[in-house]
């Protein structure tokens, strides 16, 4: 028996993933777990639902797998900095004694966190460090269906590398091409994030979002200025107009004059100019990930690309690959970003490091986190107050489906939670998409984010040709795909200002519930989808407790709660025990 437990930590998205003999047993983000969003510290709580979930401790654990190798990051940071000098002094300066004081020594760190794990006085010490985009690789290939492929990595940055192409074959992985820091797509992306007012590392998704809603004027602009993309894919960035090497902010005054505005303040007003920049970045894009994409076939000559990395999220470019038919097949990771290099250090330390035999994953599955059980909920929501009744499989999914034909908005939590940043129906909420300004409502009353923020239709996968111009299935909401004529006539709520849904199809093979609920909704209605977005509120991660999702519940304007075969209407709460929410800005 060989248990390999993946870590990634310290920046953000702290997660951990558990094999055994190479099977992915589970992975889940720290988050979910402390209530921070995007937490970057050591994932404990992750690790320790893992070893209890799978009635194992740290004595059982063979190997454990860091995500990236931190002396090789400390070394770019010094370098960067001598590069950069004297500009680079003032990152210098500030990140210097966080590195000496907690980074620079993280495998001690390691070894001292995990020691004090159940079992840990027994565990082997045998710690290894993956390199971050291997492990985003791994995280991509070992999850896929293919036999042979070609990855594509591209996020920030790692150690050094900010984009690369790999081959893989079998068990093994071999890197053909690396772009380095400062080049980076990922961190070209975060700086136009931070000068429209959003967040790095959490506001990209708003920009992609936003884009619709503008023109690409921008884009020659982009091209002739912020960066340069060669005839490969490759690119480089004119430093000028970017802070992020020399200093603690991410773009230059020089970033100002040349879109002409300031930079936008957070929160403030989104005028016509924000959101054709966002259209620009946009644009831009697509044609780098295709140009990636056409080099990374004619480099190796495979059918079947595999995306990982935080822009590998971007499921606008991701669909024109997959329209593009550059490849045969794509898979994308689920959990691209960093927390999958949890479950990417745990393969790549299982096959490249103890060379052990692919197991095949025809079907990757990425409800990997905690599941509810029925009696702790029950006894937790006695706790609360809650006042709630117990409805059976042969009767809930057609009532359930018949509140949401009336109007109803639903929390639906069932089974294992997702190990995605996209709620993929077992920790969702659920609405009717017919209904005409419920975006408006969802958007301001719900989860309490901006206004132009699009919600995502999840349909019955027989019935997606019917309603959309799909190439094939996406049962993981990794691509944009056009609705078909009408489309947004019908059902307003889930197309985008372009006539665009970031589309999830459901069977019953990879969400029985869910799929039967979409089929009684279907049998009422003649609508065979629903509204699906995750059940957190802006600034708070996904729900995963009883109580997470009763005070959610609670705190927004959502008509019913459904944990398992539990049902809560809203209006039969006397409202006394939940906790207050003190909305956060994401």
């Amino acid at each position: 028996m060989t248990y390999v437990l993946g870590i990634s930590a310290f920046y953000h998205d702290s997660a951990a993933a558990l094999l055994k003999n190479g099977e992915i047993v589970s992975a889940v983000q720290e988050e979910r777990f402390s209530r921070i969003k995007n937490d970057s510290g050591f994932p404990v709580n992750a690790i320790e639902w893992i070893l209890s979930n799978s009635k194992i401790s740290m004595a059982d654990i063979n190997h454990v797998i860091f995500y990236e190798k931190p002396f090789n990051k400390f070394e770019r940071l010094l370098e960067t900095c001598i590069r950069f000098a004297p500009k680079g002094y003032e990152l210098f300066s500030q990140a210097l004694p966080m590195w000496l004081k907690e980074k620079l020594f993280q495998k001690l760190e390691l070894r001292r966190r995990l020691s004090a794990l159940p079992g840990g006085s027994e565990w082997n010490h045998s710690i290894l460090f993956s390199e971050h985009h291997l492990s985003h690789a791994a995280a991509a290939f070992y999850s896929s269906p293919f036999e042979s492929a070609a990855i594509i990595t591209i996020d920030g940055v790692g150690e050094w590398a900010t984009t690369t192409i790999s081959i893989a074959h079998g068990g093994r992985i071999e890197r053909l091409k690396e772009l380095r820091f400062p080049h980076s797509f990922g961190l070209l992306y975060s700086t136009i994030t931070a000068f429209l007012g959003f967040k790095v590392n959490s506001g990209e998704y708003k920009v992609m979002g936003l884009a619709p809603y503008g023109r690409p004027i921008y884009a020659e602009k982009i091209k002739n200025n912020l960066i340069e993309i060669k005839p490969d894919g490759s690119f480089r960035l004119r430093m000028k107009y970017f802070g992020f090497a020399s200093r603690l902010k991410m773009y230059t005054p020089a970033l100002a004059k040349l879109f002409g505005i300031e930079a936008r303040h957070p929160e403030g007003p989104l005028e016509s100019v924000h959101m054709d920049i966002a259209a620009s970045l946009q644009s831009v894009t697509d044609e780098l990930f295709l140009g990636l994409s056409r080099y990374a076939r004619e480099l190796t000559g495979q059918e079947n690309l595999c995306l990982a990395g935080g822009v590998a999220l971007n499921c606008v470019s991701t669909g024109r690959i997959l329209r593009s038919k550059i490849f045969d097949k794509l898979w994308i990771q689920p959990a691209a970003g960093d927390a999958g290099s949890a479950l990417g250090a745990a393969q790549a330390g299982y096959y490249l490091y103890c060379k052990k035999p692919r197991v095949p994953c025809q079907d990757y599955m990425p409800y990997l986190g905690p599941c509810i059980d029925h009696d702790i909920a029950l006894r937790q929501l006695e706790q609360l107050s809650a006042k709630y009744s117990i409805i059976p499989d042969e009767t809930i999914f057609e009532s359930i489906a018949d509140a949401l034909a009336k109007g109803k908005i639903v929390a639906w939590v069932q089974g294992r939670a997702e190990f995605s940043p996209r709620a993929l129906g077992n920790r969702s909420i659920l609405a009717d998409p017919r209904v005409k300004d419920l975006k408006k409502s969802l958007n301001l009353k719900i989860k309490f984010r901006e206004s132009f923020r699009p919600f995502a239709p999840v349909i019955l996968a027989e019935e997606a040709n019917n309603w959309f111009d799909m190439v094939e299935s996406s049962p993981h909401m990794n691509f944009t795909v056009q609705a078909n004529d009408g489309v947004d006539q019908i059902t307003p709520s889930v197309i985008h200002v372009d006539g665009s849904a970031r589309l999830q199809t459901v069977s019953i093979a990879n969400n029985e519930r869910l799929y039967r609920l979409i089929h009684e909704f279907q049998n009422l209605t003649a609508c065979p989808m629903l509204v699906n977005t995750s059940f957190n509120v802006r600034g708070e991660p996904m729900v995963l407790s009883t109580e997470d999702a009763f005070n959610c519940f609670m705190n927004t304007g959502i008509d019913m709660l459904v944990i398992g075969n539990i049902v809560l209407d809203k209006y039969q709460q006397d409202g006394s025990k939940y906790k207050k929410y003190n909305f956060a800005l994401d």
